[in-house]
């Protein structure tokens, strides 16, 4: 990656950079749409509109993975239930947004980082702390995001 690259995390066990500042957008229904596109647009409600550059590396395993999200890619962000948004916070709360832009690439292209579910928990888990995701906010969510994930086969 480039020199220019913004050090979004720094952590004992792993940093994040990015190459310049995500850029989340929300995709509206508008009265010229297809059912098709209404359809995708209400399961896939933000896009990134920046394309970025990022690089996890792994303190611990001595790995840095790197991928490139595209712009105009589309994402449900926070898969947060309605029940819990009491709680938590819904999926289109802002502070949620990055972390589940990053994370929902990693959940599609599971070799991105070799494989490793618990290191993308733990991406996710410091992408929310960036966002300043109160501490018992990011434990239900980091938990619900790997059991979850453990419940799907990853």
């Amino acid at each position: 990656m480039k020199e220019e690259n913004i050090l979004w995390y720094q952590g004992d066990d792993l940093d994040i950079e990015f190459s310049g500042v995500p850029r989340v957008g929300i995709r509206y229904v508008l009265p010229s749409y297809k059912p098709s596109e209404i359809k995708a647009i209400k399961k896939y409600p933000f896009i990134n509109k920046k394309a970025i550059d990022v690089a996890l590396i792994d303190k611990i395993k001595d790995e840095v993975y790197y991928f490139s999200i595209p712009k105009g890619y589309c994402f449900d962000g926070a898969s947060v239930p309605r029940f819990f948004w009491r709680i938590i916070g819904s999926n289109t709360d802002n502070s949620f947004l990055i972390a589940s832009l990053i994370h929902d690439v990693m959940c599609e292209n599971h070799h991105f980082v070799n494989n490793d579910r618990e290191f993308s928990t733990k991406v996710f888990n410091a992408l929310l702390e960036v966002a300043d995701v109160p501490p018992a906010k990011r434990f239900m969510m980091k938990h619900s995001v790997d059991i979850w994930q453990r419940f799907c086969g990853w």
